[in-house]
């Protein structure tokens, strides 16, 4: 066991029930199809796509939605290129589309999987809650009708049907419980719980998730390992700010597999971040994969749909592990000058960075001591005289913000090349 976690007290596990999961927690990265509906994104190149559906693949993300082929020609085109990605490519995440209880929706996607030969999900959606039902004028006959043609079109044209219900964290019981039985008698193997406009919070999310699970899973005899298992996801924005939260909470409660998106982007607010949700997962002990590359999948949405991403964003932010405050920069150097990289790295920080790629950045500013600039320059290789610390050290008390390395290096006579 490293040094670091034996000085670490873990009041995260007092007198709490650890998440045990049956199977390893899965994961729906829903970037490409949710998560471009998002008002301020671009819709990327097929180019910047199939990169990101690559970074997908090398995080370990099981499943991925690849878009709604109904929209039109240019969302069909480009679902039948990543679909041909995952072919040639060999690559193992699995494919889902997105569609409404339409025909004009699911045929495309059958379109699609007979020009590939690659097997996908569709993902038939309509929405349950009694406001939507009264907005839309929609009647509960006209939702299990729709849901029944749906799912069993799905199924005659030979594809894996999901069953989508919006809106479930305000629907009534016996609504949810008709529906998705209906779904699963009509042949869908995986039903998807929605926070679609994220109105929940955790204990609501156990509370649901645990309904379907023993009124609707077990009755149906769906919840047993076995080639009639139904699967059971969750999918959460982040209206009120608890996306992660309650995909945490739902894994709790029994999910099989959790949406989110890449920054949490979407509609309104966002998505479940979705590297959030693995940074988390990782720390929870509940994934063991490799996530050096999180950063670069981050950075390619970022970059591909128009967003920048915070400088305070978790993990994958610029400043997240990055710091100018005296007495926090003298603990982190401390612990590098014991040699110990994984103290050195969680002394300051509740994330290890270097599980990520990164590392422990030590800047100077006005809130900085005399160690900020010694371990500033000798990181560098620059000799850290007495004259030259308390200079720059001046010059930082005076300044209102970081200085910049091209600051400092003047400060020390130094070009920089």
């Amino acid at each position: 066991m490293p040094r670091a976690i034996e000085l670490i007290y873990d009041w995260n596990r007092v007198d709490v029930p650890e998440i045990k999961l049956s199977h390893p927690p899965m994961l729906d990265d829903e970037t490409l199809r949710d998560g471009l509906q998002s008002p301020s994104v671009l819709d990327p190149p097929i180019e910047n796509k199939i990169r990101i559906l690559h970074l997908m693949e090398e995080l370990g993300i099981d499943s991925v939605n690849l878009g709604l082929p109904g929209a039109g020609a240019r969302a069909k085109a480009d679902v039948m290129r990543l679909a041909k990605e995952i072919a040639s490519a060999k690559l193992k995440i699995r494919p889902n589309c997105a569609a409404r209880t339409m025909e004009s929706d699911i045929r495309p996607i059958a379109d699609i999987v007979h020009a590939t030969g690659v097997e996908i999900e569709a993902a038939t959606f309509i929405g349950s809650s009694p406001i939507r039902q009264y907005a839309e004028d929609w009647t509960f006959d006209f939702l299990l009708k729709s849901t029944e043609q749906a799912v069993k079109r799905v199924r005659e044209f030979g594809l894996p049907a999901m069953f989508v219900t919006e809106d479930t964290t305000r629907a009534r019981p016996e609504v949810v419980k008709k529906l998705y039985t209906t779904a699963i008698e009509s042949g869908a193997r995986a039903i998807v719980v929605c926070d679609t406009v994220g109105y929940a919070i955790p204990r609501g999310v156990r509370a649901l998730v645990g309904f379907v699970r023993e009124e609707v899973l077990k009755p149906a005899g769906a919840d047993k390992p076995s080639d009639e298992k139904v699967r059971l996801d969750w999918h959460g924005h982040m209206d009120r700010g608890l996306g992660l939260a309650n995909s945490l909470a739902a894994f709790e409660a029994g999910a099989d597999q959790v949406h989110g998106a890449a920054l949490g982007i979407g509609e309104r607010v966002g998505n479940t971040p979705l590297d959030q949700l693995l940074v988390n997962l990782k720390l929870l002990g509940l994934v063991d994969r490799d996530l050096s590359r999180l950063k670069d999948y981050c950075a390619a949405v970022s970059e591909a749909v128009g967003v920048s991403i915070p400088p305070n964003y978790p993990v994958v932010g610029s400043d997240a592990f990055r710091t100018a405050t005296g007495v926090h920069a003298a603990a982190v150097i401390k612990a590098y000058k014991k040699n110990d990289v994984e103290l050195a790295n969680q002394v300051y920080s509740g994330v290890p960075s270097h599980w990520f790629g990164l590392e422990q950045k030590i800047e100077i500013g006005p809130m900085s001591g005399k160690s900020n600039v010694i371990f500033w320059l000798e990181k560098r290789g620059l000799q850290a005289t007495d004259e030259l610390v308390e200079k720059i050290l001046a010059r930082a008390k005076q300044s209102d913000r970081l200085l910049t390395e091209a600051e400092i290096l003047e400060l020390s006579n130094v070009s920089l090349r």
